[in-house]
């Protein structure tokens, strides 16, 4: 993203008029042309042929054979339901963020931080299914955590099969028996996993879970992803091909997070957007806690706005209230598939600005910064503003910018076309012949730096996903980090990627033995 003078100055000055390109929302991106030619199908052809030179592992291969799907799902398929069962700080969740590849589950090193049911979809060994993750079950409890216990009991009785999550380290407790109890009730396929296992002495632990009676139990770390493909491998036997208790999942309405530090204006601008007063707002930092959702439709299209307790400060320095409120906003971001950080523009970036803005590239989600209180700065104020921009957030001028005042309204509808491109780019996925042709021109143009008298060489290149957009590069030698930056400012350049963070992996791989 790139400003001009002119236009900085008019994204300062609001009494510029409509007419001025008062922020970055207000200007619309071209149109880009994907279409690949035949050049550029031939290219990939022919690198993909030279590729074949190199020693290249199984990943790789399932990598460069896989067919990309253009949708993002089916909307209209009824999945198999696999839920995680378990004790409290067993690892339920750390397994669920390694089956689904993404931090999407809250995970904390103590009992008790995951409390309602909550499903991810998931694939292996090109079966899709719904991953439910649950609340530790316990026994003869009370209050809060025995609501939680009874969302676990209700997980298994609408799961097609289920994972019971074990820690080996510490062996079956009595409280694991009693889980053994409630399966067998069920009727269900049980998979059993030997949690925690990072060696050959955790393997002999596991073994004594056999005693269970639930057959084999497989060990796992989660953490570190050990035997998680045989996991998995059993898991999928277990499900049915058909499910009996899986609904229909619709691709349903964009979700996008309000966050920031607190006393910012979420709850303002919701109520704003809403045009009701559907959250409590008051000058009191703090005010909202939970979580809070609405459906708004806007220029006819429906988005879930999400408005989020305000982010004081590093997760493990709050407590109490403050603390679980913390988890649940990381929690709303990482559901949401993007984030609007809200910033006061009549004062000082502050670091916790800062942390919020990159706590919303670091879980992968598109972006667009709102500077509200616009109508609250003052002329000194405006010079400095630009500054900071320009100081703090140098990393991350990609995302789209939009100067507004929650509590009068002035400039809110700008949000809607910041949000939909940065939706857009999020979800923008690069032809591989295109992407080839591309790096092709760009190497021969910028070749990459002598690295200890020898030059890393580009082999191939191909996006493995989008939400957001992740590639991977082939070469033959190491990939200097300011190379990749180099390469990630000229995709967005030449591809449009504005508003959305983009993952750049460099796989190095040798020439195969003769």
């Amino acid at each position: 993203m790139t400003h001009d003078s002119s236009a900085s100055e008019a994204a300062l000055d609001p009494a510029a008029g409509d007419d001025a390109a008062l922020d970055d929302a207000a200007t619309v991106a071209p149109d880009l042309d994907l279409t690949e030619t035949e050049d550029d199908v031939a290219r990939e052809r022919a690198l993909r042929v030279g590729l074949e030179e190199f020693e290249l592992d199984e990943e790789d291969q399932a990598l460069l054979d896989s067919e990309w799907a253009d949708d993002q799902g089916d909307g209209d398929e009824v999945l198999p339901v696999l839920a995680i069962i378990g004790r409290p700080n067993v690892g339920k969740s750390t397994l669920v963020n390694r089956i689904i590849g993404r931090r999407e589950a809250v995970v904390e090193d103590k009992p008790g931080v995951t409390r309602d049911r909550v499903s991810y979809p998931a694939e292996w060994a090109g079966r899709r299914f719904m991953l439910v993750d649950t609340g530790g079950w316990e026994v003869d409890i009370a209050g809060i955590e025995a609501k939680v216990a009874e969302q676990a009991e209700v997980a298994i009785s609408l799961a097609d099969a289920v994972i019971f999550v074990v820690d080996a380290a510490v062996g079956a407790t009595a409280t694991d028996e009693r889980v053994v109890e409630l399966l067998r009730r069920s009727g269900k396929p049980v998979v059993l996993c030997a949690n925690k296992v990072d060696g050959a002495s955790g393997e002999a632990d596991a073994t004594f879970l056999w005693a269970l009676g639930l057959g084999e139990p497989h060990p796992v770390s989660a953490l570190h992803g050990r035997g998680t493909g045989d996991l998995l491998d059993a898991a999928i036997k277990a499900l049915p091909t058909k499910s009996e208790y899986g609904s229909l999942r619709p691709a349903g309405p964009r979700r996008v997070a309000l966050v920031g530090r607190p006393n910012v204006g979420k709850s303002s601008l919701l109520n704003k957007i809403a045009g009701s007063e559907r959250v409590v707002v008051d000058d009191v930092p703090g005010t909202t806690r939970d979580p809070v959702d609405e459906l708004i439709e806007l220029r006819g299209i429906p988005y879930w706005f999400v408005d989020t307790a305000g982010i004081r400060r590093r997760v493990h320095q709050t407590k109490g209230a403050d603390f679980y409120a913390s988890l649940r906003t990381a929690a709303a971001i990482d559901k949401a598939e993007i984030g609007v950080v809200l910033v006061d523009a009549s004062n000082p970036l502050t670091e916790q600005d800062i942390r919020v803005i990159q706590q919303v590239v670091d879980a992968g989600r598109a972006l667009v910064i709102a500077y509200n209180k616009w109508d609250l700065m003052d002329e000194d104020r405006r010079p400095f503003l630009e500054r900071e921009i320009e100081k703090e957030l140098v990393q991350i001028q990609w995302a789209p910018r939009v100067n507004l005042s929650a509590r009068t309204g002035w400039h809110s509808e700008r949000l809607v076309p910041a949000i939909e491109r940065s939706l857009a780019s999020w979800d923008r996925r690069i032809p591989t012949g295109k992407l080839n042709a591309f790096l092709g021109e760009l190497v021969a143009a910028h070749p990459h730096p002598l690295r200890g008298g020898k030059q890393s060489r580009i082999l191939f290149a191909t996006q493995a996903s989008t939400r957001p957009p992740r590639f991977v590069i082939f070469a033959t030698g190491f990939i200097e980090a300011g190379y990749r930056r180099f390469i990630e400012r000229r995709l967005r350049e030449t591809f449009g990627f504005e508003g959305t963070p983009i993952e750049i992996s460099v796989r190095v791989r040798e020439k195969r033995r003769r």
